[in-house]
């Protein structure tokens, strides 16, 4: 499905130099596409854009999103004919100390996208990136389905709740015609894990860094439980997400969830565990300590519905809970321990993810 679909396409990606973003470049470029990326800075050290050399692989433009007339002049030149929109401020604990910020680039970034293609309407795809946290989460049992209360209690569960609403009124209100040549689409992810990211409070992160330098990790929130993916995962989705709203197939404005089975979910202390194993830990209980600490509010359980993306899309998860950390474990071993080329390392992983697709009969792998 995505195969064919990006090939000499030019793609713009916001919030390229991040984790989640770095992973999505990697494969674009090996689908063929031209990419283009823009984001104010590399957002941490070390970083997986440097770490992969990708300065040199594509067309990177230092931009804030905040900027609506650097943004827009920037889409007005590259003439994308898909957008994949990741920039955000995405630590939770950064959102308590800096609300403002983390507002402006979730909720005035993603306006600015829009307004850019409003007052240009360029004949383009746009994949708006958002989070699992817009959803109101009361911390039930079942998965949130596309059609539940959006909200949140936190700073960056109201901010990711307010970008939908953005998103949902300028669809609305310019973007309605079937004949608009913008076709907007909404993809909702969450608690993404894999190699290269070094983001703060991450709890893959800290394990890595920690157990680098030979120390054990502390756990703040040891029972909070996480529907783990591999980044990976939903990426797949952004990409089948984007070609079928390029065939016509997805209704203006149409969000959809992307997350991993149930049988993915586990707890803090569960995963750290298992990456101990995998990283060599012969004593489970030396790898961490639990703190306790909880310094700020964080819900203790989110799960998504998918039915949606299976039914609309084709799409489904493709990786079982063992294959994702066993991806994470390698990655980061190739990079601490034998310092090998990450980039080709990474495509080797997404080489392999599409193999597993493949041999698993995922639509959007044909």
């Amino acid at each position: 499905m995505i195969s064919s679909n990006y090939l000499d396409k030019r793609v713009l990606v916001t919030g390229h130099t991040g984790f989640k973003g770095s992973w999505l470049t990697v494969w674009l470029l090996k689908l063929g596409a031209k990419v283009t990326g823009v984001s104010k800075d590399v957002p941490t050290c070390p970083s997986m854009f440097e770490a992969l050399g990708l300065e040199d692989k594509i067309d990177h433009i230092q931009a804030d999103v905040t900027d609506l007339q650097a943004l827009a002049a920037i889409i007005k030149d590259v003439q994308p004919q898909f957008i994949f929109h990741l920039a955000a401020q995405a630590i939770v604990s950064t959102s308590y100390e800096n609300p403002t910020e983390t507002f402006s680039t979730n909720v005035l970034g993603t306006m600015n996208v829009l307004d850019a293609l409003r007052l240009d309407p360029i004949p383009c795809v746009v994949v708006m990136i958002t989070s699992d946290k817009c959803y109101d989460n009361v911390e039930w049992l079942w998965g949130y389905k596309e059609t539940d209360a959006l909200g949140g209690k936190d700073i960056y569960s109201g901010s990711k709740g307010a970008a939908e609403l953005v998103i949902k009124s300028y669809v609305s209100s310019f973007f309605s015609d079937p004949a608009s040549p913008v076709k907007i689409a909404v993809g909702r992810a969450g608690n993404v894990i894999g190699g290269g990211d070094w983001a703060k409070d991450r709890i893959i992160v800290d394990c890595m860094r920690a157990w680098n330098e030979k120390r054990h990790v502390e756990i703040r929130s040891p029972k909070a439980t996480r529907p783990w993916q591999h980044v990976l995962e939903p990426l797949s989705g952004y990409l089948t997400l984007g070609a079928r709203l390029a065939a016509g197939e997805i209704k203006q404005g149409d969000a959809f969830n992307f997350g991993p089975r149930a049988e993915q979910n586990r707890t803090v202390v569960d995963l750290i565990g298992e990456l101990a194993v995998r990283w060599g830990f012969d004593d489970v209980d030396a790898a961490y300590k639990i703190t306790g600490n909880v310094v700020f509010y964080e819900a203790s359980l989110l799960k998504l519905n998918c039915d949606k993306a299976l039914a609309l899309l084709n799409w489904e998860p493709n990786m079982a809970y063992a294959e994702t950390i066993a991806f994470v474990g390698d990655w980061y071993k190739s990079f601490y321990q034998e310092h090998g080329d990450m980039y080709e390392i990474t495509c080797t992983q997404i080489d392999d993810y599409e193999n597993m697709a493949i041999e698993r009969n995922r639509v959007w792998a044909k």
